[in-house]
């Protein structure tokens, strides 16, 4: 009898340990700032229920691991980042096709990332191209603030300039292609080529070089000025400026990976970032990008892209991966190649 009670016991128990379903879940790839990330994984969990794991890379790393992972795709959801790798993931087939039923209420040009994609991306903020630099370091040494393209290659600036590598960096990336579209190829890569003797740092991030201005290691950084509004924010001695040829912005977007185990916990996800509510963590997590979303109040110290003078970038040009591999080819046969 004492048997007979003991394994109904063990078969009752092991019952219910089976009809207790396990946590929800969801993977994120995150390519914001790590403060930014971590904040909305903590309030989507709160929401929700859903368990997130989140890793922080960025976007051109991120591009590479979901191709990597394609035959298995170990994340769900990817959010934040420069809105051209997005692009190529879809037109790769790396990423599902989803039509928010809130799409209509974010500005024309996260719908129109959208579109352009087949609605297998959706823009969740942008920003603007531009430098940073130190203004201590700028008085100590007596030299001007540069104002255009061409001032990164005054001789006071020599071995004084970081900006991101294009093969890691989405930064980069936008950098190169808004220079072949404001000064055309040939002299875009001429140009790039006399920077290359003024740049001390190529960074594995885009962020890394508002960081490094900010901290007095280098004196202008080239990189999306919203990067480095942040650290002006946090007391650091660095100043923004759009160049006055003109500049390329980034719509920062998220694309369901396909493929994702977790397709409706993702889907979940990609609601919320799209609300008022989350997209207004962006200040606490210290980014200062425009909000997709209008009924989000655009941070104070946001750049204002309509103070700037803006290129039409060709999202759907530059954003194919015959492009972006094409023209990162020629930066490291030409550019990163050459003895400084």
């Amino acid at each position: 009898m004492r048997n007979t009670l003991l394994a109904a016991a063990l078969l009752g128990s092991t019952a219910l340990l089976a009809a207790s379903p396990a946590q929800a879940q969801v993977t994120v790839y995150c390519s914001a700032l790590m403060d930014w990330c971590q904040l909305m994984a903590n309030a989507f969990e709160r929401q929700s229920g859903i368990k997130v794991t989140m890793t922080q890379k960025g976007s051109g790393e991120t591009l590479a691991q979901i191709r990597a992972e394609a035959s298995n795709p170990k994340g769900d959801i990817w959010w934040g980042g420069t809105g051209d790798p997005h692009l190529q993931m879809a037109e790769e087939g790396l990423s599902e096709s989803y039509r928010s039923p809130n799409l209509e209420k974010l500005h024309v040009w996260a719908q129109n990332q959208a579109k352009q994609s087949n609605y297998r991306t959706v823009g969740i903020y942008a920003g603007a191209l531009g430098f940073a630099y130190n203004t201590e370091l700028l008085a100590k040494k007596k030299v001007a603030a540069p104002a255009c393209w061409a001032d990164l290659l005054k001789p006071a600036y020599k071995d004084e300039v970081q900006i991101s590598n294009p093969a890691s960096s989405g930064t980069a990336y936008t950098a190169i292609a808004t220079l072949v579209q404001v000064m055309g190829e040939d002299k875009a890569f001429d140009y790039l080529k006399a920077l290359h003797g003024q740049v001390n740092q190529y960074t594995r991030s885009g962020p890394a070089p508002a960081r490094n201005t900010a901290r007095g290691e280098t004196m202008i950084g080239v990189m999306f000025m919203h990067d480095a509004v942040a650290e002006a924010v946090e007391g650091f001695p660095v100043a923004v400026q759009p160049p006055c040829e003109g500049t390329g912005y980034e719509i920062g977007s998220m694309s369901l990976i396909k493929g994702g185990r977790n397709l409706e916990n993702a889907k979940k996800w990609y609601e919320f970032a799209l609300t008022p509510e989350a997209q207004a963590l962006a200040v606490q997590g210290k980014s200062y990008q425009v909000p997709s979303n209008p009924a989000t109040p655009t941070p104070p110290k946001a750049p204002r892209l309509e103070q700037m003078k803006l290129i039409n970038y060709d999202f759907a040009k530059y954003g194919t991966s015959a492009e972006r591999k094409r023209l990162i080819a020629r930066w490291e046969k030409d550019v990163a190649s050459q003895p400084k």
